[in-house]
């Protein structure tokens, strides 16, 4: 396996990552950003607060993109192990 192969590899599976994990960091992310302008408006500063909306938020993109997400990563897997003998030369 040469070092274009390895790098190649890695960087699909960085992308993949990144690709993955972004609907759920962006919820997450807009979700704080809206509780954040709502605490600065209310000077309301709970913890829990904060911290449940993004929390169901989380769970509903895993409920909604879940299946995607399990799909996509179950798709690289197997064509990794797959090309392990295209490796090996």
């Amino acid at each position: 396996m040469d070092p274009q192969a390895v790098l190649t590899l890695g960087q699909n599976a960085l992308y993949l990552l990144l690709m993955v994990a972004a609907p759920v960091l962006a919820t997450v992310l807009g979700v704080g950003l809206i509780v954040s302008i709502f605490q600065a408006i209310t000077s309301i500063h709970e913890a829990t607060l904060s911290f449940v909306p993004k929390l169901i938020a989380a769970i509903a993109v895993f409920a909604i993109a879940g299946p995607w997400m399990m799909g996509t990563l179950v798709d690289f897997i197997r064509s990794t192990i797959l090309a392990i003998p295209n490796y090996a030369i």
